[in-house]
């Protein structure tokens, strides 16, 4: 019951981090003006703090970086799904577990955020991204800040079926 309730978690947090990555994309690889004024003043704002040509650097380059990430977290989340499909058409079963992929996924997701929920909160972006007389409401910061969360919770409960599948093969 334990490790269905952490799959199911597992599968909908996946979801969601996915929705929020993946439509994001067309944004950060377009270099739509939103992107381009969220990145825009971190940058500036690292000019001051880190040094000119890291700032230059993540003006230019930040969102297709930030970009390349979260579409390489958003494929390693749903690497289960291949691995499924492989252990259904071959006889061998792959070592690598689901909750090890989650738990892992996950930690990256979370990773990412932090750097979005920090720059949020340390820098003039803020937590409500005002571009063109528009503002977000802090969409864009809400939806870090959620998974930031449900990405540690998921690695953590993922974490403790990876070592209850490792006592289970230890223990035959």
């Amino acid at each position: 019951m334990k490790k269905r309730v952490i799959q199911v978690f597992s599968w909908l947090t996946v979801l969601w981090i996915a929705k929020v990555f993946l439509f994001s994309l067309p944004y950060k690889f377009s270099g739509h003006p939103d992107t381009q004024h969220i990145f825009g003043t971190i940058g500036q704002w690292m000019q001051g703090v880190i040094g000119v040509s890291v700032g230059e650097w993540f003006s230019s380059y930040g969102a297709i970086a930030v970009g390349l990430a979260e579409l390489s977290i958003s494929l390693l989340l749903f690497l289960p799904v291949i691995l499924f499909i492989k252990n259904k058409l071959s006889t061998d079963e792959s070592e690598i577990s689901q909750s090890l992929i989650h738990s892992l996924g996950g930690l990256a997701a979370s990773g990412i955020m932090v750097g979005a929920v920090f720059f949020h909160l340390a820098t003039p972006l803020g937590i409500e991204v005002l571009h063109q007389g528009k503002s977000d409401g802090g969409s864009l910061f809400y939806a870090a800040v959620s998974i930031l969360v449900l990405g540690l919770i998921m690695a953590m409960a993922n974490f403790s079926l990876v070592k209850e599948e490792k006592l289970a093969r230890s223990n035959p």
